[in-house]
């Protein structure tokens, strides 16, 4: 009970001692948040908040932004002794406090004045903000700061670790155009259908619903797809494999995926492909092997960036497409459209 009394006492002591008047006549201390790493598989990281040229820190109270839809407290740790109030979050603020215990003088110099780890909840991006720190010294005098530091975090996909489509895979992940199969695999080298192809350029696009019938017998009412392919086909981005066929099951070649980018940057630009004028020519070895009508699309495609060769030597047109590569086309073309 005795010892139940006490703390309660130093917790109650530490919010008088918190709310007290600002007293410092010179603002000389600085403040720094740094993070054990930019990205993991496994989402965990911890942020060390750093003071420079420190007084007197006899307790304090630190307060930072998260997005808790995004990331979860693990725990808090300081090297300073005392008595700590765990962490709170409320409305995606976090606040932590801590205090030193008895008639003793304050922290000096530069000191790490806490750690909190955090665990990311889904792959993505999240953005920690130290907002302010408020200062108690021994004579229970307080002075707050703003340190407006920030840090970024990223939780990628365990299979994209050393993958060469990580950063734009990432960043279309962060603008909610693509998602992971599930929580941990975004299966970057799996194929890509024709509908799915459709889809990431209807959300790339942000194409609104339509009304009309569905043009296609083979997208069957009430499928994951048909609402997209209605968007993609009345946005003029798709055509069928023949007049009421759209084979959206079908993995989607390299050069079906060109044309189908190709109409896309047409129907935000407001260029009709057909209007584009090409200024160079396909320069791989198996040319011969792109379809006569995708010549026209591969090579402006290709020509302004938007396509790759799969190697520098080949094309590759009747490939199938994988999910890696249709990510980093609708990065390019998204970010040509800026």
């Amino acid at each position: 009970m005795k010892h139940k009394m006490m703390i309660t006492t130093l917790a109650c002591s530490l919010c008088l001692a918190l709310a007290a008047t600002p007293s410092y006549a010179e603002n000389t201390a600085q403040f720094e948040l740094v993070a054990s790493s930019a990205e993991s598989v496994n989402g965990e990281f911890t942020v060390t908040l750093k003071g420079q040229n420190i007084k007197d820190l006899y307790a304090y109270e630190v307060k930072l932004d998260i997005d808790a839809n995004k990331v979860e407290i693990i725990k808090a740790d300081t090297e300073i002794t005392g008595f700590s109030v765990s962490p709170m979050v409320k409305n995606n603020e976090v606040t932590y406090a801590h205090t030193k215990i008895g008639q003793v003088d304050g922290e000096k110099g530069n000191l790490d004045i806490g750690t909190i780890t955090f665990k990311a909840k889904k792959a993505g991006t999240t953005n920690i903000k130290w907002n302010s720190v408020k200062i108690v010294d021994h004579h229970l005098s307080s002075q707050t700061f703003t340190p407006n530091e920030s840090i970024r975090f990223t939780k990628i996909f365990s299979d994209l670790a050393d993958h060469w489509a990580k950063a734009d895979i990432m960043l279309m992940v962060d603008k909610k155009v693509v998602e992971g199969m599930d929580d941990d695999h975004f299966a970057p080298d799996t194929n890509v259908t024709r509908a799915q192809f459709a889809t990431l350029l209807t959300k790339a696009l942000n194409l609104q619903a339509v009304s009309g019938q569905n043009p296609f017998e083979d997208v069957t009412s009430g499928s994951w797809y048909e609402e997209t392919v209605k968007k993609a086909y009345a946005a003029g981005l798709i055509n069928g494999i023949a007049d009421n066929k759209f084979a959206p099951e079908q993995n989607i070649t390299r050069e079906e995926m060109t044309a189908m980018l190709l109409r896309a940057k047409g129907y935000a630009t407001g260029t009709k492909v057909e209007d584009m004028p090409v200024t160079g020519s396909i320069h791989f070895s198996d040319e011969t092997a792109v379809s006569e009508w995708a010549k026209k699309t591969v090579a402006l495609a290709v020509d302004s960036g938007l396509m790759n060769g799969r190697t520098e030597q080949e094309f590759a047109p009747q490939e199938q497409a994988s999910r890696a590569e249709a990510v980093v086309v609708l990065k390019r073309l998204t970010g040509g459209l800026k």
